[in-house]
């Protein structure tokens, strides 16, 4: 039987070696079959809210136990890397807006680095272990198993809140064989606030922490790789790449602090794109996206991606006045 003293020293040396590599928030959770999340997922794709992200229908049975994507699994370490930025380069009336999570280099392969960093210390100090790193790369339902881990609530807009930095920041998982103590889910703060269903111009938060994949801006932009539905004309509010809207309103995130990450200052792309008129980009071919956008996750969309959300916005030109309900054909 484990020694509970050495299982609590193990857990907050594997904290503060988590904090000195830069992670906002680092829990432990027992790996175990996610018993009560199998029938939200199965009712949740069974009505087609991935849309076109048939990926997410795959590996059912290991999206659901992480002992069967690292054997003999006995920890999930859920780590968050915060990108919330020192200065917001898009507002309501920028021609074209990106999320925040794009400003800078793609995260996958910064807090993966990191990752590999933490399991070079967890060798180091444990020896040989069986164990596997994830950022966004594997069928891992990373936001339960934060929440599990005690990093925070899940959020009515579906997203993880920390009750001390909000919610923008990245997750990312090391499944192993190892024992630690183990942490405990927090309650839930949301109470009776629905800005952030309100706020979503394609109703895509269908009720409180369901979100409908198939209608979610970030979706549209990101995922979906046919034309985008005519009837969500003017619904975008200039998005382009993701979208912030249900974050930004979110009480929880004015506690948000400027991320120390360098990787993730503005790319030279992006701070164009925040500039730029629309009829300089009518300007812009293949070649200008690959040298303006060289490592950013904006490359997901490949520059035919990227053309067709910039002219679907153009297509449905609008102006976002202050009271914030944007209006079409202005």
């Amino acid at each position: 039987m484990a020694n509970p003293i050495k299982l609590q020293a193990d857990s907050d040396w594997l904290k503060e070696k988590a904090r000195e590599l830069g992670f906002l928030h680092c829990g432990i959770a027992q790996a175990d079959f996610l018993e009560e999340e199998a029938p939200r997922l199965e009712k949740w794709l069974a009505q087609q809210k991935q849309g076109e992200m048939q990926w997410m229908e795959n590996h059912f049975e290991k999206r659901l136990d992480p002992r069967l994507l690292v054997e003999g699994a006995k920890t999930v370490i859920s780590l968050s890397y915060n990108y919330f930025p020192e200065k917001e380069l898009f507002d309501a009336q920028s021609p074209y807006r990106v999320s925040k999570y794009a400003y800078g280099k793609d995260y996958h392969k910064v807090v993966k680095k990191k990752l590999n960093s933490l399991m070079q210390a967890l060798q180091a100090r444990f020896g040989d272990f069986v164990g596997r790193a994830f950022v966004d790369s594997a069928p891992v339902m990373d936001k339960i198993w934060a929440k599990k881990a005690g990093i925070g609530w899940q959020g009515k807009h579906s997203n993880l809140i920390a009750k001390k930095e909000g919610s923008f920041f990245f997750l990312a998982e090391i499944i192993c064989d190892l024992s630690f103590q183990y942490d405990s889910p927090i309650r839930d703060y949301c109470g009776n606030c629905t800005l952030c269903i309100d706020a979503c111009p394609t109703e895509a938060i269908v009720e409180p922490y369901v979100v409908d994949g198939s209608r979610c801006i970030s979706y549209f932009t990101i995922e979906l790789k046919k034309e985008i539905p005519a009837d969500m004309g003017g619904l975008f509010q200039n998005w382009v790449f993701g979208c912030d809207i249900c974050q930004d309103v979110c009480p929880w995130n004015r506690r948000s602090k400027p991320h120390q990450e360098p990787d993730f200052l503005p790319s030279e792309g992006v701070q164009a794109l925040s500039v730029q008129a629309r009829k300089e980009w009518q300007a812009w071919h293949e070649e200008s996206f690959e040298r303006l956008f060289v490592g950013s996750a904006l490359k997901r969309t490949k520059w035919s991606g990227l053309k067709r959300n910039l002219d679907f916005i153009d297509t449905f030109a609008q102006v976002t006045p202050p009271d914030g309900k944007p209006e079409a054909g202005a």
